[in-house]
């Protein structure tokens, strides 16, 4: 039975009502979530066994994240209670042509405060076979970055299969930190997962004829970069998703995965957002679980992408989807009829 790695922080989402502003704001909604408890969830949800590696305070605010992940049926035995704090993040919906705003709160949070000594690899990779991190738990301090390292490598003694999902977040590190860090790690990565700028932001490696910001996306291009980044690493896949922003409240989504001999391009699809926050998340998730499940890399990306469109139209950062739903958009049933 295959069983899912993951390690990251889980955080406190906390927003404003429907698509009110910070400023408008009497009160807020709650929900949690973060990178990897996004992708560990999803993959619960479709029957994957999962453990999800972190470090929660021990304290009520710990307590209600950890009982979140147990709620949907994420593995939670390898989580450390331990620190001062959860880490918060502050969303502010935008729509039509006012962008979505996110104020980070998790300076000193008890995952951030981590040490090397925390976690024994050796243990949680224990009949696993797939391991899982984005750029961003490395991006929260110098001894998660070590951390992962140490994590990685470890996975790769044990044949574990490594994915990592780029994730570069300008707020939380520079782009010359990022390479600096994320190239010595991705030597022990097999599968690296990019949106359309993450490349570029980490590695300096750019898509011509694109300007995301314009909403202008040369997919060509796209071939080009995946194919330097595969092998600059000796990856043995790379996927980015692509995102055309037509407003913020209407995307065109699509994807791309190369394997170093094919190119592959899932259905485009074209979606009214309710809250986009961990639709690269459960693009991931959808990958995954395609692979263990020994799909073919283009229904693997067919899955995957379906489900990251389905992720748009549902709030909060958890990908509230079956597998059967999921398999039914990406066959063509995309009508949004009501299922009675």
């Amino acid at each position: 039975m295959s069983k899912v790695v993951l390690f990251g922080e889980i955080m406190l989402r906390l927003s404003p009502e429907g698509f009110n502003r910070f400023v408008q704001a009497d009160k807020f909604n709650v929900h949690y979530g973060g990178s990897e408890a996004n992708v560990a969830f999803s993959l619960a949800n479709y029957g994957i066994n999962t453990t999800f590696v972190t470090k929660l305070p021990d304290n009520e605010i710990g307590q209600s994240a950890f009982n979140k992940l147990r709620q949907f049926g994420v593995g939670t035995s390898n989580i450390i209670n331990d620190g001062e704090r959860l880490g918060i993040y502050y969303l502010e919906k935008g729509a039509s042509q006012r962008s979505s705003k996110v104020i980070y709160d998790r300076f000193n949070s008890a995952i951030a405060e981590s040490s090397i000594d925390d976690f024994n690899w050796g243990e949680i990779f224990n009949d696993s076979n797939w391991f899982h991190f984005s750029g961003i738990t490395p991006a929260l301090s110098d001894n998660l970055a070590e951390i992962c390292l140490i994590a990685c490598k470890k996975a790769k003694e044990y044949g574990i299969t490594v994915s990592c999902d780029l994730n570069y977040r300008a707020k939380l590190w520079s782009e010359d930190k990022a390479q600096k860090v994320m190239t010595k790690i991705m030597e022990y990565v097999d599968i690296c997962i990019a949106n359309e700028e993450d490349i570029e932001k980490v590695f300096g490696i750019k898509a011509e004829n694109t300007d995301v910001n314009q909403g202008k996306l040369d997919y060509e291009s796209y071939k080009i970069v995946a194919d330097e980044l595969l092998n600059k690493f000796n990856l043995s896949k790379v996927a980015c998703t692509l995102r055309t922003s037509l407003s913020a409240s209407d995307n065109k989504w699509t994807s791309m995965l190369y394997d170093g001999d094919e190119f592959y391009q899932a259905n485009e699809y074209e979606i009214h957002i309710v809250d986009r926050v961990g639709g690269g998340d459960s693009f991931v998730a959808g990958l995954i679980y395609g692979f263990l499940n020994n799909l073919s890399n283009e229904d693997s990306l067919e899955f995957a992408t379906a489900a990251s469109c389905l992720k748009h139209s549902i709030e909060g950062d958890f990908n509230l989807v079956s597998v059967e739903e999921v398999q039914s958009l990406a066959s063509g049933n995309s009508s949004g009829r009501v299922q009675r």
